[in-house]
């Protein structure tokens, strides 16, 4: 008897512990939505996680091998080309792409221009990786891009594996730190097209 009094006194306090992180989770996603007002400028969608940024952020981007087949099973159905299947686009439009550094930010100090809004604003590329070496305002979040058509050479397999990790990064890694760039919206297709040009093109700075 008495040993079963001992286990079950953890038990006891399990559900009132698992009914205030759950409290704590809703006030905290309360303070988050209340501190951006919808109104021009803002982008209140991606204040909404979907089911893989559930995952990450309760798992803090350490998902069990379970949690993380299941990321990649899903995210790999979010995938898109460009209509016709082109994968390759103009380098030089992806270079602008590249440097732009309006990226998915929320809000604005001064109305945004059309070209500025979601979907023609850039992928603030710049801020985690370095590609044309001339470039020296480049972070280092992620790995340095620098030579990288050079490297890895411009085959099918190859453009068709920069599209895609640009795309949605959580088809190759699940809760990668890369921004699902194509899906959520902040390139279009086409565009992401350009930028897998920009890296793999021998004609691009990048692999000069």
């Amino acid at each position: 008897m008495k040993r079963t009094l001992i286990l079950a006194v953890p038990f006891l306090f399990a559900a009132p512990a698992v009914q205030a992180d759950a409290a704590l989770a809703a006030l905290v996603d309360k303070a988050i939505a209340a501190s951006f007002p919808a109104g021009e400028g803002q982008d209140l969608s991606r204040l909404v996680q979907d089911d893989t940024l559930k995952t990450c952020s309760q798992m803090r981007n350490n998902p069990t091998e379970k949690q993380a087949a299941a990321i990649l099973e899903r995210e790999a159905k979010n995938m898109k080309h460009p209509e016709g299947g082109k994968l390759l686009g103009d380098w030089k439009k992806g270079e602008k792409l590249f440097a732009a550094g309006f990226g998915m930010r929320i809000g604005a100090i001064e109305p945004d221009k059309a070209d500025k809004q979601k979907g023609g604003n850039g992928g603030n590329c710049y801020a985690c990786h370095a590609a044309d070496p001339k470039e020296v305002a480049a972070g280092t979040v992620g790995p340095s891009l620098t030579g990288y058509g050079k490297l890895r050479g411009g085959g099918d397999d190859i453009v068709k594996y920069t599209y895609e990790k640009i795309y949605n990064a959580q088809a190759f890694t699940a809760c990668s730190n890369m921004p699902r760039i194509g899906h959520n919206g902040i390139l279009k297709p086409e565009q992401i097209a350009d930028v897998t040009a920009y890296l793999i093109s021998p004609e691009s700075p990048v692999n000069k």
